[in-house]
């Protein structure tokens, strides 16, 4: 069996920015195939899209900016092989413009907060969700630092959504951190072509 970095390095970056999208999309289709299943109705939904624009700053903008420094600090602080996942954030992040980033987050933080947090932790609890949600990046599981770092995350954001009972406060926390590091990768390897 080829590995994965294997195989990404076979397809072209349109082609893992199309595959990405698909997986995302079948994650926003398994969660409301499962909601069908573990919700009494649907219109269980509506009770986890609440808003409060205190709970999206002072939950949802502000942890996930705190995520963004603390994945900052252990880049700069642990050697690149420690928090390498093969490449793949690169290879997605770098070549897209700031919009397709900001979609591409977007799209990424909907998809897995609606089936992580609004149907697996709000069916089977906080710590299976969580564990589920670092499994599901499965790259990061023979790296301990990324490891570390998803599980943080994981058990943070699933924190978020126990305190605010709101999914929308969990996709900013998750847009917060994926779309802050899609533009350091993106800016980073941009300033690398021109040193």
């Amino acid at each position: 069996m080829r590995k994965q970095s294997d195989i990404i390095k076979q397809l072209s970056d349109h082609d893992l920015k199309v595959q990405l999208i698909i997986s995302q999309l079948v994650l926003i289709f398994i969660g409301f195939f499962l909601s069908n299943f573990l919700f009494d109705s649907l219109a269980m939904w509506m009770d986890y899209l609440t808003f409060s624009i205190f709970d999206v700053l002072y939950y949802g903008v502000i942890p996930g900016i705190l995520i963004v420094l603390f994945d900052l600090a252990c880049m700069y602080t642990f050697p690149k092989k420690h928090y390498d996942d093969g490449g793949i954030n690169e290879r997605i992040f770098s070549n897209l413009s700031v919009g397709e980033i900001f979609f591409l987050t977007l799209l990424i933080s909907i998809a897995e907060e609606l089936l992580f947090r609004g149907v697996l932790q709000t069916s089977f609890g906080y710590s299976v969700a969580s564990l589920l949600f670092a499994l599901v990046h499965f790259r990061y599981l023979q790296k301990p630092v990324l490891l570390v770092s998803i599980l943080f995350v994981s058990f943070y954001i699933g924190y978020i959504f126990v305190l605010t009972e709101s999914l929308l406060v969990t996709i900013v926390a998750h847009f917060m951190v994926d779309f802050i590091l899609g533009l350091v990768i993106r800016f980073q390897k941009r300033g690398a072509k021109y040193d």
